[in-house]
């Protein structure tokens, strides 16, 4: 079916439709490698609309490459903070100070150099180059991935190895030689907007006409279904330890460690609270950790929260009679107040439990 004849109606009706449908998107303005580059990291896993605001926020602190790579990371992931996946910030933010220490600060324009750097896989350089820079390089993520199975009639699981080998071989066979970014930068869009996983909407598609998929009705069976998430349920504690000094409250908070979920991000004393423990045992292991002496008391209702593979319950407790000296910690540990925890990058639920804290002070 994709011969040049239908290759070249491809690239003609997703180009026409790019030009008429396009969002206004902050990143498509003054298109610059950096720009795209910082909106592509952002975009992995996460809807634009979610993206806009953020990206916002990120570019008038960090305009350049340069502001980026010297900032500190807690600020960056500050900025970052209900973005998830902070990964993706941490290595943002190495792979900033690797261009300025390495490449004087310029974002590089070679295929090899850009996927060298932290965070950068095959799909993301493509983008990048193509978008910014108009560079002939295809792209293949989740929009185009579905899109591509349905213009293939692709009904084996296109996540398996091989079906990935073809589904490459197809975006490079099909990107233009001109207008490289907007074609695919039109694959997605369609993809997100269009081709939608569930209930398509084939009759706004520019390229119904082409797709197997739509004319033999397999929308619902294509892309075929992957191996169903399982989720690990998980019961945690976490604890909220506070000392009074000057008349002003200050909570105990510490910096998850590098082999721990939020790594870099600030949170409060947190413990595995199965159902055979107790609060002696949380305890014990708080007094284990802190050298703190605490009784414990139920703080609120128990926090649902997924994170990956894993859903978790998130019980509340407060310590009262808090006695003993904070031994050094393995990790950075503080005392803040709520305006300084105001400004330390937390995890969701973390911030969920300052709000209730600002909340109770405020009544």
């Amino acid at each position: 079916m994709w011969d040049k004849k239908a290759s070249a109606a491809l690239r003609r009706k997703l180009l026409k439709w790019f030009d008429e449908h396009q969002r206004d998107l902050p990143w498509r303005s003054n298109k610059t490698l950096y720009r795209i580059w910082i909106s592509e990291i952002m975009l992995q896993q996460t809807q634009v609309a979610t993206v806009i605001d953020y990206y916002t926020r990120f570019m008038k602190r960090f305009p350049t490459v340069k502001t980026l790579a010297a900032a500190d990371e807690s600020e960056v992931l500050k900025l970052w903070e209900g973005l998830g996946y902070y990964r993706r910030a941490r290595q943002l933010h190495a792979a900033a100070i690797e261009i300025v220490d390495n490449r004087g600060g310029v974002f590089p324009e070679a295929f090899d150099e850009v996927l060298s750097l932290p965070g950068i896989g095959r799909y993301t350089a493509g983008a990048i180059l193509s978008i910014a820079t108009d560079q002939r390089l295809p792209i293949l993520e989740g929009n185009t991935i579905r899109l591509y199975a349905r213009l293939l009639g692709m009904k084996s699981d296109p996540r398996m190895t091989p079906n990935q080998k073809v589904l490459w071989e197809f975006a490079e066979s099909i990107v233009p030689r001109r207008r490289c970014g907007d074609f695919n930068q039109a694959l997605m869009e369609v993809g997100n907007q269009i081709c939608k996983p569930k209930q398509p909407l084939c009759e706004q598609c520019p390229i119904v006409s082409l797709c197997p998929t739509a004319m033999h009705g397999w929308q619902d069976v294509i892309p075929a279904k992957g191996k169903k998430v399982i989720y690990e349920d998980l019961r945690e504690a976490v604890l909220l330890i506070s000392k009074t000094t000057r008349g002003q409250k200050n909570w105990l908070v510490r910096v998850c460690g590098p082999d721990e979920r939020w790594t870099g991000l600030w949170d409060f004393p947190r413990y595995t609270f199965d159902a055979e423990s107790t609060e002696e045992d949380l305890a014990a292991q708080l007094k284990q950790k802190t050298g703190l002496s605490v009784s414990l008391e139920s703080y609120g209702r128990p926090i649902k929260h997924a994170v990956t593979r894993y859903r978790i319950e998130l019980h509340c407790f407060e310590a009262v009679n808090v006695t003993g000296r904070l031994k050094k910690q393995s990790t950075e540990t503080q005392w803040a107040t709520l305006k300084q925890l105001q400004g330390l990058p937390m995890s969701v639920t973390g911030r969920k439990i300052v709000g209730r804290l600002e909340t109770e002070a405020s009544c």
